[in-house]
């Protein structure tokens, strides 16, 4: 996807994260990188549009993975399902 595309979906539409239902933090190991480096090619959604994005993996489970990416000058985070990850070399 082209970035202005992605700037008009990230301004037009609220980013979707896993809920803490999903996630389950309270059940599985979490490891939390502090300082993000691993760059990732991941899924997110923007209301309900689809659209990867390249991001740092921050934090994750066996199940997800939180990460972080900037469209413009805004940082976002969330969590994707980890099969939604996909890592870059």
């Amino acid at each position: 996807m082209n970035d202005r595309a992605l700037i008009t979906i990230a301004r037009d539409a609220q980013l979707q994260t896993l809920t803490s239902t999903e996630l389950r933090l309270d059940e599985m190991p979490l490891t939390v990188d502090p300082k993000p480096r691993r760059k990732v090619r991941a899924w997110v959604r923007f209301g309900s549009v689809p659209v990867r994005v390249e991001a740092l993996a921050a934090r994750w489970t066996v199940e997800a993975v939180g990460i972080i990416f900037h469209v413009e000058s805004v940082e976002y985070r969330c969590w994707v399902w980890a099969g939604a990850v996909d890592e870059l070399t």
